[in-house]
């Protein structure tokens, strides 16, 4: 998926568009989604892309939404990060390659895996 940056401008809020376009991230604890807690489908803010089932989401207390899975491995892709003097993993939608957030090595079985996503950067759609 490609868009302009005027495109979007156009589509995101500030927020969004500095989380998503700009790589930012919100504040821990500010999130619509951090303490959120009902049965559905997450999905990328920017382009709609379906991302996490709210099975996989878990409290991590990091304040930020955490899962231990996508809904398949394709619509997330990985990416070194060296930004703020140190070594992370971030993960984009693969589709818009907008910025969700980071994944770490200390989640909950099966996966061990911690997906940190900015609520800013995903959109909540109930069963």
């Amino acid at each position: 998926m490609e868009k302009t940056e005027e495109e979007w401008r156009a589509s995101l809020d500030a927020e969004q568009y500095h989380v998503l376009r700009e790589k930012g991230t919100e504040r821990p604890f500010t999130g619509k989604y951090w303490d959120f807690a009902k049965d559905g489908i997450y999905h990328c803010a920017g382009c709609g892309e379906e991302l996490f089932e709210s099975s996989t989401k878990f409290d991590a207390g990091c304040g930020w939404p955490s899962f231990f899975q996508p809904t398949d491995k394709s619509k997330v892709t990985n990416h070194v990060d060296y930004t703020h003097g140190m070594t992370r993993t971030e993960v984009t939608c693969s589709n818009c390659g907008g910025h969700l957030g980071h994944v770490f090595t200390d989640g909950p079985a099966p996966t061990g895996l911690r997906y940190c996503i900015n609520s800013v950067s995903i959109d909540f759609k109930e069963k």
